[in-house]
């Protein structure tokens, strides 16, 4: 019987999906060979690679004068990669709202004159900046975001005022609502909470951003070279790929990424509406920036969060532990969550406050 799981990543993928996958995964499309067998270059990968980066296109409404990379080693790696793809005149500042966004800022001081904007630090990351008194520097090549907080559960509602480049690491909210990709230069994100098994990155840049690599960038983060190659440089990470491709058609299926935002709102809502009215468990996220995907909430009491923790476990409701910065508990409801799975969660919490009070 499989377990409602609320890990922060790798974490649940739609049931059809893995249906889908063990069903072909002897025999891909009448090929007689696993889509973990094959060539990279062979023609059956080669348009899974391409109909996935259409469907991609066709979900975010990617424009024309964007490029669609398949890329490896994670957000993590973007965290260098970015600046140096992007630092023309060595500047750029940060927003900091998390753990991945400091993350993000540290690796960026490597390679340039990189500020700190804004941050939400001295409230452990409860809030995001309000971004109509976020100052900028002149000059500087870009502004760094990221979207939503994964550990902390915060998500922007707001862009910065910028006339720079805005990029952002969108790991965990990644076609969970409607984004206007026009308002960015570059979007990233690691595909493992919302889009597929780890090891597949995400990157959507503007074409005119591309071709100014610094000349120690690495060929593999050189997002020219991926673009020239159509992410086929050199062994992609094919059955990630495959994967996100069948993600995309049943997100397709499910009405697009607007009627996804529609379900998320709605498992959000009910979830944190109980934990307002709860008498046992708290949310510190600020109402107005919290996050659809992570949901925080303790007791109060670390004994009691472990052993609700433990509990949860017994019932079915798995990977609900916070993260070590955090401690408390974390649920990660994500596009592939069902309904049922909130449901169940908030059935638990219910008991659990009523035997522990």
């Amino acid at each position: 019987m499989r377990v409602y799981n609320f890990a922060a990543g790798p974490s649940t993928l739609p049931l059809p999906v893995l249906e889908q996958a063990q069903k072909e995964l002897l025999d891909f499309n009448g090929t007689g060979m696993s889509i973990v067998e094959m060539s990279h270059r062979s023609k059956p990968f080669m348009a899974v690679n391409d109909e996935a980066n259409a469907l991609l296109r066709q979900l975010m409404n990617i424009p024309d004068d964007y490029s669609v990379l398949f890329v490896q080693g994670g957000a993590t790696q973007q965290f260098a990669a970015v600046p140096l793809n992007l630092l023309k005149n060595g500047k750029a500042d940060y927003i900091l709202t998390g753990n991945f966004a400091t993350k993000a800022y540290e690796e960026a001081q490597k390679y340039g004159d990189i500020a700190v904007a804004a941050s939400s630090k001295e409230s452990n990351y409860t809030y995001i900046p309000d971004m109509s008194t976020v100052k900028f520097r002149d000059g500087i090549d870009y502004v760094h975001t990221t979207y939503n907080n994964t550990i902390f559960g915060t998500r922007y509602t707001e862009l910065p005022k910028t006339d720079a480049t805005l990029v952002t690491d969108m790991s965990s909210c990644i076609l969970s609502e409607v984004v206007d990709v026009s308002k960015f230069g570059l979007i990233y994100a690691g595909a493992q909470k919302n889009i597929a098994p780890a090891g597949l990155t995400i990157v959507i840049v503007r074409k005119d951003l591309l071709g100014n690599a610094s000349p120690i960038c690495p060929i593999m983060l050189n997002y020219a070279i991926q673009d020239k190659n159509d992410s086929l440089y050199n062994t992609p990470p094919c059955f990630p790929i495959y994967m996100a491709l069948l993600v995309f058609r049943w997100l397709k299926e499910m009405g697009g990424v607007s009627a996804m935002q529609k379900i998320n709102e709605e498992k959000a809502k009910m979830l944190y509406d109980f934990i307002d009215n709860s008498s046992l468990y708290t949310n510190k996220v600020a109402v107005k920036d919290r996050s659809l995907m992570n949901v925080p909430f303790v007791t109060g009491s670390e004994e009691l969060d472990a052993k609700f923790v433990a509990e949860a476990t017994k019932a079915g409701l798995v990977s609900l532990k916070g993260h070590r910065v955090t401690g408390g508990m974390r649920a990660s409801i994500y596009n592939a969550m069902p309904i049922e799975g909130v449901k169940a969660l908030i059935e638990f919490m219910k008991k659990f406050e009523m035997e522990n009070k």
